[in-house]
């Protein structure tokens, strides 16, 4: 049910942010991220939560035009510069960052990230 929905079926009614999570999609849970976790085979630490934290802040301030890949891909390079750019971003997520980091984040995917006819490149 979206927001509109529940306004009118409970009126006053708000959705709560998740604490840690000010960004996430309204349909997003914690626990719905830790089962994709591990369908594709991670292991959640602080640091995968930040890059969560940071796909969903990145989609957030872009949703319109939405961020393609290279976008998004040059975005969170920049972000976790310090901790080696992409470099850092593959070591957490092996089958790409976008690909799955925007699982993990609840947000759409850009074109083109999970297509394995063309292989994963992000």
């Amino acid at each position: 049910m979206n927001d509109a929905t529940q306004d009118f079926v409970r009126p006053g009614f708000e959705t709560q942010p998740i604490p840690g999570f000010p960004h996430a999609p309204s349909d997003w849970s914690l626990e719905q991220a830790e089962e994709v976790a591990q369908t594709e085979g991670l292991e959640l630490t602080e640091a995968h939560w930040e890059v969560v934290r940071a796909l969903q802040e990145l989609c957030t301030q872009n949703a319109e035009p939405a961020l393609n890949a290279r976008d998004l891909h040059d975005a969170l390079d920049e972000h976790f510069h310090a901790e080696g750019g992409i470099k850092y971003l593959y070591q957490l997520f092996p089958e790409g960052p976008l690909a799955q980091g925007c699982l993990l984040a609840g947000v759409e995917p850009p074109a083109g990230t999970r297509d394995q006819g063309m292989g994963s490149a992000v």
